[in-house]
């Protein structure tokens, strides 16, 4: 005999839009308590559907079916069912497709809590490689950059990106490597990202907020992945190169979220350093100056850094005040530098002498820990700077 809940989620699937919108807004209220997430779970073979089915429809119901898609994909047992259903190229599809910000940033949410799953990670990796093949060559990717429409809208090269290139570069990879993407998004403040889950107390934020943020933790969980590493360190698509660009943006999930990328990245040094040292413009600031210190260096130690340090480090500079981002690039240089190659790299950039003036004024132990590491590492190898 069928249950009340049965026949709520029934009505999910009705042909009625007004009889969706209550049944909806039912169960995005039971997935707001664990009372209502546990009879939930028990019948995820046929509230997952139905709700994946509803991110079609229009906001009045994709948001909501969202909202509860985001709550239900905290378990990993239902978000693992998730990725079965295909929720991964659903989402991704509709992200690109769909001009609302309300409704882009919670598929963007429950992208991140899909890929932190291996077998998330890797859908959304293949759905990326897939849409390449189909829609994407070096010209329209020249072409979005000057603003010309490529799949989707685009509103001037440093203007609003509606969409553009392959699904998920061109909506989500492409949202956090161009500023041009970001520049009319004002509000910017945001807690910092771990594990990168996004639950019932992040819906509450203001709609105002950076629709695209936790793209960061999307990519955090891609370049866990060797597949997903692949993709990113690819030169012919340069993402990591733009990835970086953001390094410099005043949310910390994005800063967060590219430190992390790039130390995840690193673990590839032993076979993509030269893939890592062709963007070394972009890479050395990107690892050195967070953690640098605040003194401004002096003239003899700037005349043996590239300008793009030497001149960042020629006036005091705000601090990065968060640890984990210290230690993530620290860890990051640390996996260059396992390699001769790298090692010289780092020399080349004085970048020896910037971490003896940064680890001077660190205070956290872990941090220490990760700038001693590198120390070892250098003079374990007798190494010593050319005069």
């Amino acid at each position: 005999m069928a249950t009340e809940l049965d026949e709520l989620l029934g009505f999910l699937s009705t042909p009625s839009p007004q009889v969706k919108k209550a049944a909806v807004d039912i169960v995005l209220g039971l997935t707001g308590s664990d009372e209502g997430l546990v009879p939930l779970a028990a019948r995820a073979d046929v509230a997952l559907p139905a709700l994946s089915r509803l991110l079609r429809d229009p906001p009045e119901l994709s948001v909501p079916a969202a909202e509860a898609l985001i709550n239900l994909s905290q378990n990993p047992t239902l978000a693992d069912k998730l990725v079965l259903l295909g929720a991964v190229p659903t989402a991704m599809d509709m992200l690109y497709k769909n001009a609302d910000q309300k409704v882009a940033r919670l598929l963007i949410m429950l992208l991140a809590n899909l890929t932190q799953l291996d077998s998330g990670s890797a859908a959304l990796v293949q759905h990326v490689k897939i849409l390449s093949m189909r829609h994407v060559s070096s010209s329209s990717w020249n072409e979005v950059e000057k603003g010309t429409e490529v799949g989707g809208t685009t509103k001037g090269g440093m203007g609003e990106t509606e969409g553009a290139g392959e699904g998920l570069a061109g909506r989500v990879v492409w949202a956090i490597s161009r500023k041009a993407a970001w520049g009319w998004m004002q509000h910017q403040s945001i807690r910092a990202m771990d594990a990168s889950v996004c639950g019932r107390r992040m819906l509450s934020r203001a709609a105002a907020e950076d629709t695209f943020e936790h793209v960061a933790s999307i990519l955090v969980n891609i370049s866990k992945v060797q597949a997903g590493r692949k993709v990113l360190l690819d030169p012919k698509r340069g993402l990591l190169k733009q990835v970086i660009h953001q390094f410099d943006s005043t949310n910390p999930l994005r800063k967060k979220g590219v430190s992390g990328t790039i130390r995840n990245c690193c673990f590839e040094a032993d076979s993509q350093l030269q893939n890592l040292l062709l963007i070394s413009e972009f890479l050395w600031p990107a690892l050195l100056l967070p953690v640098a210190g605040n003194k401004v260096y002096s003239d003899e130690d700037r005349s043996k850094m590239p300008l793009e340090l030497g001149n960042a480090l020629s006036h005091e500079r705000e601090p990065v005040n968060d640890p984990e981002i210290r230690k993530q690039v620290l860890e990051a240089i640390y996996l260059i530098s396992l390699q001769e190659a790298g090692r010289r790299a780092l020399w080349s950039v004085n970048g020896p002498r910037i971490l003896q003036v940064g680890y001077e004024d660190e205070e956290d132990p872990k941090v220490m820990e990760a700038y001693e590491l590198i120390g070892s590492l250098l003079v374990g190898n007798g190494e010593v700077e050319q005069s």
